[in-house]
């Protein structure tokens, strides 16, 4: 699961940060492999800035799920300090702890230069940069002239996270895992997978391609009530993509039928991969996906208005799965 820690209406902080660790331990009870969290700065309805302090506090209060970044923006960090910040979440919960790396800032270009005042990256900086944090986290070498402490040889796993090819290609080129974010920006999916597939080059750390795409995901006792509840996603993609960066409201009856066509379009475009719907159809939906990527692994994006109603999407997806 993907968790961007959505912070709802009529709720504080505080509240959404509670939610999300108790969303973690029921996925763990569910039988999840992981829990992420996404970096994102200035939005208000999202509490998950401090990326590597959040996994401390869901690592912290679970026991045996990964837990990891999906993920640390790479342009807003030093690769020093993010090699230290997880090899010391890597030490307080040895092989628990994935770095999924992303390219872009996960905000806008006057947060990003706040985050990182006068040095502005590039995409040029990216591949650098991961090959920084690979040999950071690896064991010393010697006459190394810095060392991550902690962090060397703590061989945290990076994965590279895009919503586009460039990514998709590095991340064959370096032979590490690749998650496709297509819970938000499903265009170019299959083409990036691939591409990522097709130039594949195994390495110390992975031996064969292993993919990871992003599924909004909302499962309730039927379709009605399903389409109902992801009204609320539905408002905030549209405000989002209209500038708004609200908090996450509650639903509304019949939201999608007061909309434009184009209005539909456009939610439906940025929702491209999204499985919505009762347990029938959350079924069909995800074995479409598995038919049509084959996708080693989905990361599920499950924001629910209702917290009790979000537990029971998942537990509904979850007795899907084992069926």
């Amino acid at each position: 699961m993907l968790d961007l820690v959505s912070v709802r209406e009529n709720y504080s902080v505080a509240d959404a940060l509670a939610i999300a660790l108790k969303t973690a331990q029921h996925t763990e009870r569910l039988g999840f492999t992981r829990y992420w969290l996404a970096e994102h700065h200035n939005m208000p309805g999202i509490a998950s800035s401090a990326t590597a302090v959040l996994i401390g506090y869901i690592a912290g209060g679970t026991q045996r799920i990964r837990v990891g970044s999906g993920g640390i923006m790479l342009p807003n960090h030093a690769p020093l300090v993010v090699a230290e910040a997880f090899g010391t979440l890597a030490e307080l919960y040895p092989g628990r702890i994935d770095l999924g790396l992303g390219r872009a800032p996960g905000t806008d270009p006057v947060t990003m230069r706040a985050l990182r005042r006068e040095r502005v990256e590039t995409e040029n900086d990216f591949p650098r940069d991961v090959a920084d944090l690979q040999q950071l986290l690896a064991a010393p070498q010697k006459g190394q002239a810095i060392t991550a402490m902690p962090g060397a040889g703590t061989e945290v796993p990076i994965w590279l996270l895009g919503s586009s090819l460039f990514s998709a290609q590095l991340a064959a080129e370096r032979g590490l895992p690749y998650a496709f974010a297509s819970h938000f920006a499903p265009r170019l999916l299959h083409q990036a997978i691939d591409l990522y597939r097709r130039r594949f080059r195994p390495s110390t750390s992975l031996g064969d391609p292993y993919v990871m795409i992003g599924v909004p995901l909302i499962a309730a006792p039927s379709d009605e009530e399903a389409e109902y509840l992801a009204s609320s996603t539905y408002q905030r993609v549209l405000a989002l993509l209209r500038g708004d960066r609200r908090r996450l409201p509650p639903p509304i009856e019949g939201f999608m039928a007061q909309l434009s066509p184009q209005e539909r379009a456009t939610i439906g475009d940025f929702l491209g991969t999204a499985v919505i719907g009762s347990p029938e159809t959350v079924r069909s939906g995800l074995a479409e996906l598995l038919r049509t990527t084959a996708a080693d692994e989905l990361m599920l994006v499950c924001d629910i208005y209702d917290p009790e109603f979000r537990l029971r999407s998942l537990d509904i997806v979850s007795s899907v799965c084992k069926t």
